[in-house]
């Protein structure tokens, strides 16, 4: 047998596209091949029956195709393995032309999922249809007939094989940057589009504090001790790492009940779709409270991560030594008592130990030791477990990751009992420099977004060669990218066809290693001092911090040791040729609400760019001491921010006014609605603590070029920094960076505790306020 690592999956764990690979493909052998086998089969026995697989199946049709036709047009039906060859797959074929019965197309799947994903393939490669994410214009599904002339098949119809035996789906950190507003609605969408792709082995995270509660509880820990150690809605994910605790809380006991009370309706839809929920387990993080309770634990307080000050208010969180005994009484109690609230779901739970922080020591011998304590403590409380880590570690801190490390914690526990997530692969993927995770199955993962931003950025040819690379075989894209366009917006368009062409050579071929996040100066304002020579005033410390925001993500160049740059790896005259023929195609496909999005889209893109060198023209006439030059720049500046705010107010999917709406519409009572409200305002602007004169480490982190936003929030600040600039030159005085700070981080507080209302709906025709945009910027 091979000792080479199995690719047991492929993911996407942001919310831009999904990979589902669907040629058949060999499985790997390897140590821990009859562990994954029994896993898997166990899991197919506790799935639903047939018929409620098949039921949730036309489901997911009704709300796909709501014309009432297409659900006779369809006939759905549960197989075997057996009639797949032994894998999990598709099948579709034609209904006999001399049926009675109105259906055309039959589709046979070894779960809901497979047959979602089949009636996917069909509509996507048959009818010419696109499913995208809600936020990126959603679907496209004029191109597909009606019911009665539903194309057929070719020959005697398709089978497509899993590659893979799962798709795993999600990020530990999406739970609060995307979905931490979504009610049932919202979740039942998103589940769709899961099985839609394909998607069988999600992340289920939600509702996890109100289990933590009762835990918790259970070891004399009250509710008042779990206000200080709970992060606010809005940061709950890095809370639950052990990042932080606290901030932006507390929570609200009905906040924890109607949580639970949603993670059941999206753990029941997941199992009648045929899905195996990826569920939390415990990682030592532990309350503060833990530590008097029980004085002769071994507790300890990790590192500062990104506070201001190291204030202890949300700073240094507990952690649990896995040594310990209460490790696995804490860890055996939290996984029974989501055997409690959701029955046996899963055998597959999420764990990250020193997520962002190093362990005491980089001995092995430790760390094994650490991840067997890990392992047993979830084992303890499921026999059948397996664990599942996030591989950012190995990315993030590698420096402390080296072989030794990584093999102790990778080889802690038995074959086929661990899965590790390539969280960064089609960027940085680990896979390769560690041989394959050292044999341990690894999923293949994209993580093309930080924060939830908005901006365009991709590496299509790492996209649609590198999961294929993993599993040795060829892969194309030219061809695909031609259909994706058609599919996208329902018609064959040329011009578009060639700006699609332009943007695969530029924004979507980031191969300068520089990870994505955005640093366009209107959304990742840079708090530093403009000065020639700022080191006279402030420290190399605080220097470096104003230059790249003290976060370890935030990849800022510099054109000299002091001038931040917003990354930029492609010409910006090429974009605005492809925004160009965007335009000239646009009355054919005005109607399609995918092509507003990538149009509104694509126009932000342009001109956040021209933004960009309109700021540091400004920068550049103040070293200079031209008054007139920096009045006339920074003018520009904001009147591009005042530009693309009316833009973006041209299509739902770029308003603030949903964030915040969705946000208070989850409260029950005033005061959970106000908490709310804050969460989500200052979540996408200063994310974490800041002192009266200095901003948060993370400030604009999660940025968002949202219409809104850009007008109350950015704009503001733009004007105030540019009038301390010019102020400085008028007096003839040193730029005060103080002054700047304090005014802007006051102003930045009462916004974050506003309550102004903004709009949900769209104002304004796209393609009519773009045209006028590249007029006004990009004629020549």
């Amino acid at each position: 047998m091979s000792n080479r690592s199995p690719l047991l999956f492929f993911t996407t764990l942001s919310v831009i596209s999904i990979l589902l690979l669907q040629s058949p493909a060999s499985f790997a052998s390897y140590g821990g091949r009859d562990a994954i086998q029994a896993l898997a089969t166990r899991l197919d026995s506790q799935r639903f029956s047939s018929s409620v697989q098949e039921t949730a199946a036309y489901g997911v049709l009704r709300r796909l195709l709501p014309l009432p036709a297409y659900q006779s047009s369809f006939v759905f039906k549960i197989v075997s393995k057996d009639s797949c060859g032994g894998k999990s797959c598709f099948m579709i074929s034609n209904r006999l032309k001399s049926s009675r019965s109105g259906a055309e197309i039959i589709i046979k799947g070894t779960t809901a999922v497979d047959i979602v994903s089949g009636l996917h393939w069909y509509i996507k490669y048959s009818c010419g249809a696109h499913v995208s994410w809600d936020k990126t214009g959603g679907i496209q599904i004029a191109s597909i007939p009606k019911p009665g002339s539903l194309p057929r098949v070719k020959d005697d119809g398709v089978m497509i094989q899993r590659p893979v035996p799962w798709n795993y789906y999600q990020n530990v950190v999406t739970s609060s940057y995307s979905y931490v507003w979504w009610n049932w609605e919202r979740w039942e969408n998103e589940i769709d589009w899961m099985a839609l792709q394909g998607v069988n082995l999600p992340l289920a995270f939600t509702g996890q504090e109100a289990i933590w509660q009762k835990v918790f509880m259970n070891f004399n820990i009250t509710a008042h001790d779990l206000d200080g150690f709970f992060g606010g809605p809005a940061f709950l994910a890095w809370a639950r790492m052990g990042n932080l605790h606290g901030w932006g809380g507390p929570l609200s006991q009905s906040w924890m009940d109607e949580q639970l009370v949603l993670q059941k309706q999206i753990l029941t839809r997941m199992q009648e779709l045929g899905m195996t929920p990826v569920l939390p387990s415990f990682s030592g993080n532990v309350p503060a409270a833990l530590s008097k309770i029980f004085p002769s634990a071994k507790i300890t307080r990790l590192g500062d991560w990104n506070t201001v000050n190291k204030n202890p208010r949300w700073c240094c969180t507990y952690l649990l030594d896995p040594s310990d005994p209460l490790f696995i009484e804490i860890g055996r109690a939290f996984i029974h008592q989501q055997f409690k609230e959701y029955g046996d779901v899963t055998d597959i739970y999420s764990c990250d130990t020193f997520n962002e922080n190093s362990p005491p020591t980089d001995d092995p011998e430790y760390i094994n030791s650490l991840g067997a304590a890990v392992y047993q403590a979830m084992s303890a409380g499921d026999k059948y477990a397996v664990w599942l880590m996030q591989g950012w570690l190995f990315y993030s801190d590698s420096a402390f990751w080296k072989q030794p490390q990584m093999e102790a914690l990778l080889h802690s526990v038995p074959f086929g009992k661990m899965i590790v997530l390539d969280l960064f692969a089609e960027a940085k993927p680990i896979w390769e420099s560690s041989s394959q995770f050292y044999d341990t199955p690894y999923v293949w993962c994209m993580l093309h977004n930080f924060g939830g931003n908005i901006e365009m950025y991709g590496i299509l040819d790492s996209i649609a060669s590198g999961p294929v690379d993993a599993r040795v075989s060829k892969n194309s894209t030219m061809e695909w990218l031609k259909t994706y366009a058609r599919r996208r917006y329902g018609k064959a368009v040329p011009e578009i066809e060639a700006a699609w062409n332009i943007l695969y050579h530029t924004v979507y071929n980031c191969t300068d290693g520089i990870a994505d996040h955005n640093t366009d100066f209107i959304v990742k304002f840079p708090d530093w001092d403009p000065s020639v020579n700022p080191r006279h005033i402030i420290s190399k410390q605080d220097e470096l911090h104003t230059l790249f925001g003290g976060g370890r993500y935030l990849f800022q160049q510099q054109r000299s040791s002091d001038f931040p740059e917003a990354h930029l790896w492609y010409s910006n005259h090429d974009t605005v040729k492809a925004l160009q023929l965007f335009l000239e195609g646009g009355d054919i496909v005005n109607g399609s609400l995918t092509y507003r999005y990538d149009l509104v889209d694509l126009t932000r893109q342009v001109l956040s760019k021209i933004s960009n060198e309109e700021y540091t023209n400004a920068i550049l006439a103040f070293r200079k001491k031209d008054i007139s030059a920096l009045k006339h720049h920074s003018r520009r500046f904001l009147g591009l921010i005042k530009d693309i705010d009316v833009l973006l107010a041209s299509d739902d999917n770029f308003l603030l006014g949903t964030w915040l709406e969705t946000s208070k519409a989850l409260a029950s009572n005033p005061i959970d609605s106000k908490l709310n409200e804050w969460n989500a305002r200052t979540q996408v602007t200063m994310w974490y603590d800041t002192t009266a004169a200095l901003q948060s480490k993370l400030h604009d982190y999660a940025n968002k070029f949202w219409s809104g936003l850009l007008e109350d929030y950015y704009l503001p600040r733009a004007s105030t920094f540019f009038g301390h600039l010019i102020n400085s030159l008028e007096k003839n005085e040193q730029f005060k960076m103080v002054d700047w700070r304090v005014e802007w981080i006051a102003l930045s507080n009462k916004w974050q505790a506003g309550s102004k209302l903004y709009p949900v709906k769209a104002q304004g025709d796209a393609l009519s306020i773009a045209r006028g945009l590249y007029e006004k910027y990009l004629r020549n």
